[in-house]
């Protein structure tokens, strides 16, 4: 069935030489399948994943639930941990070791380290003094002539932890964790909380002298065991974030009495720890649109912030999330609002700050909100009970149902939730498949939270002036070792202008239509980019007139361009041929805006032409006019004898193109097309829409 599939999606157009020579260039080869990794096709032939995009009958994945005790020492800027994680093995094989993730250890002096991405100072990592499975306790080194990680080893006497000073680590297990058994991991560490002035990226500094911690990826953690590649192999490096298991989190944090927490989960003992008034105000906040002050700003220490006494744990639960985050503060200012969830109804959204910062939440509660609304009506309803906004020094960064932002960063970090806090890519490996599709997504939001339509043109066609550089990695390369050139923005910004392309051939609401069923098939769940490519594939091939496999391929598996110029136009017998020319590798639609005379004989529809006024048509002819190689097409427009004025090609500025000026007929000064940025290479809004476009 496998080798069907595939068959039956290759298919390679190679001009003849002949046809090239007669048109005077050179041929090029236009690839149309999606290309299939060892890995997918494995997942393929197991069941676990299929051509629909959709998991396949045989998908699975672990579980991981924790209890964790922690506590923040204050004098010392450390925190001590004890957790209990439950692992569940619902894979079809046993489970020789587990994998770790120990992302503190990113702090210690040696650690490899992505370029620029320096912590705040270097601290001795995430240390373990204790641990054992299933009872049995666990070696914290493996014997010296053991072999660690290499090599066909004998199973340990006793679990053994191999690579404990790495921010990925495992346990290498005396007797496998059988399939469909669990297995009980415990736990104690300690580790300190980084500061200080020289942290530069996310995460890199995680508190603010010792008035405010903001932890995160701050205990061990079970890796992600999956189909494709086994346990997780990725180091943290610093850029690249996060790739975690689904799970119940059960968490008891202790702080001194007067400081406020904040976290992932909801807080299970307000009477022991909040006052009788922040309780009142706390039961008021899904009752208002309004904000509603928790804790104020001249409430401050035991019996004032808080409970009173002289430390205080805060018990927060957390069903079915990937990880856990939370942040505490001497002086928090603690506010709330409301979100309406469709199907589901009120949400609180939290906000806590500090006094002298409250300008930086002033709007934060109006575009959480709307970011929650607009995202819930786009994609599918938020999932989870409340949303939490944690000051801080990472000032954009996402947990789930927390997010560590200011209102700077509010709708893009809100966003995060759906992908990858509900649909759990490997933002590791593929951080495109959460940052890019959040940069799309936070356009769409930004024009709603603006009363306007929008905008997608422009965005596509200013790949051009990017495609070619030696610098750029596709975006199919892991992204963990993508270098500093183009991580941001073959992470972050090149999404968008795919999706802006394929929104002009498909149109944009059928690219968020197959989006969206995409995001509800994999909820909780781990999908990977061939997932993706093959649902909205089928999503979306009949509008396109066939497989977009050449698609996917030129975007994410090349760094090719379009490069379109109109090459000449002639009329005659009252037909007007327009000559299109692609120099890039990558193929596109011909689109043709044409405009006519205002007078003359009645204009006669093409049938693929689309009348935007009386005056103007949009003309196209679908991908495949090139897939026999051809670098020319002659694009014949008959509309009965009406005079055609002027051509454009690609006028709403969807594909890639480093140069457009060569685009219109007759050549004209203002040759420019609609652009409305485009991130790294866009040339700004256009000053007016041109006819027919989006």
């Amino acid at each position: 069935m496998l080798r069907r599939l595939i068959s039956a999606a290759v298919g390679f157009a190679i001009v003849a030489p002949t046809v090239a020579a007669a048109q005077g260039m050179p041929p090029r080869a236009i690839r149309r399948d999606i290309p299939m990794t060892n890995a997918i096709r494995q997942a393929f032939a197991a069941g676990t994943r299929d051509s629909t995009g959709r998991p396949g009958r045989n998908y699975w994945q672990l579980r991981t639930d924790y209890s964790i005790d922690v506590r923040l020492d204050v004098p010392t800027s450390r925190i001590n941990g004890t957790e209990t994680i439950t692992i569940t093995n619902n894979s079809p094989g046993p489970l020789t070791s587990i994998g770790l993730r120990l992302a503190l250890n990113h702090f210690r002096f040696g650690v490899p380290r992505a370029a620029s991405w320096a912590p705040s100072e270097e601290t001795d990592g995430m240390v373990i003094t204790k641990m054992s499975v299933n009872g049995a306790t666990a070696a914290l080194a493996p014997p010296p002539g053991s072999g660690g990680r290499g090599g066909q080893q004998a199973p340990p006497a006793q679990p053994t932890l191999i690579g404990g000073t790495s921010t990925n680590a495992r346990i290498a297990l005396p007797t496998p964790i059988a399939p469909r058994a669990t297995a009980t991991v415990m736990i104690e560490w300690n580790a300190k909380i980084p500061g200080g002035s020289a942290g530069s990226g996310h995460r890199m500094t995680q508190r603010w002298a010792d008035t405010l911690y903001q932890p995160t990826q701050w205990f061990p953690r079970v890796s992600v065991y999956d189909d494709l590649r086994g346990w997780d192999p990725e180091l943290y490096l610093g850029p690249s974030e996060f790739y975690n298991e689904f799970g119940r989190y059960d968490v008891r944090i202790n702080v001194p009495a007067g400081w406020i927490v904040s976290g992932t989960g909801v807080l299970q003992n307000p009477n022991e720890v909040l006052t009788a008034k922040a309780r009142a105000q706390l039961a008021k906040v899904t009752q208002s649109d309004g904000i509603t002050t928790i804790v104020g700003p001249d409430e401050i220490g035991p019996g004032a912030a808080t409970a009173a006494g002289d430390r205080l744990t805060w018990h927060m639960v957390a069903d079915n999330v990937n990880d856990f985050a939370w942040a505490t503060a001497r002086k928090y200012v603690w506010q709330a609002t409301r979100a309406n969830i469709p199907g589901k109804g009120y949400v609180p959204v939290h906000m806590l700050f500090l006094p002298g910062r409250a300008n930086l939440f002033a709007n934060a509660g109006p575009l959480t909100t709307h970011a929650l609304e607009f995202y819930s009506k786009l994609w599918f309803p938020y999932p989870f009970p409340q949303l939490t906004l944690q000051d801080g020094p990472s000032a954009g960064m996402e947990y789930p149902m927390v997010i560590n932002s200011n209102q700077g960063a509010a709708d893009h970090e809100a966003g995060h939730q759906w992908w990858p806090m509900t649909v759990g890519n490997n933002e590791t490996w593929y951080g495109w498949m959460d940052e890019g599709y959040d940069q799309y997504m936070n356009i769409l939001s930004s024009a709603d939270r603006n009363g306007t339509a929008p905008n997608l043109n422009g965005r596509g066609q200013s790949y051009g002036t990017i495609s070619g550089s030696e610098a750029e990695p596709p975006m199919m390369w892991n992204a963990n070792y993508a270098g500093p050139a183009f991580y941001g923005f073959t992470t972050y910004s090149k999404t968008p202008l795919m999706l802006s392309m394929l929104g002009g051939i498909v149109g944009d609401s059928a690219v968020q239509r197959a989006h969206s069923e995409w995001g509800k098939a994999w909820m909780w769940k781990h999908p990977s980019p061939w997932d993706w490519m093959f649902l909205m594939n089928n999503a979306l091939k009949s509008r396109a007139g066939g497989d977009l496999g050449w698609f996917w391929y030129y975007w994410l598996f090349t760094t090719e361009s379009v490069d379109g110029s109109i090459a000449g136009v002639r009329t005659a017998s009252g037909k007007t041929t327009v000559t299109v020319k692609q120099d890039g590798q990558m193929p596109s639609p011909v689109v043709l805006r044409v405009s006519f005379s205002s007078s003359g004989p009645a204009i006669k529809p093409m049938k693929n032409s689309v009348m935007v006024d009386a005056n103007t048509a949009m003309v196209t002819w679908p991908a495949d006019v090139w897939f026999n190689g051809a670098r020319s097409y002659d694009a014949v427009l008959d509309f009965g004898g009406r005079t055609i004025e002027s051509a454009t090609l690609d006028p709403c500025g969807r594909f890639p193109d480093a140069d457009p000026s060569d685009n219109t007929w007759p050549r004209t000064a203002a040759a420019a097309t609609p652009q409305d940025g485009g991130g790294r290479g866009g040339r700004g809004q256009a000053a007016s829409p041109i006819v027919g476009c989006p």
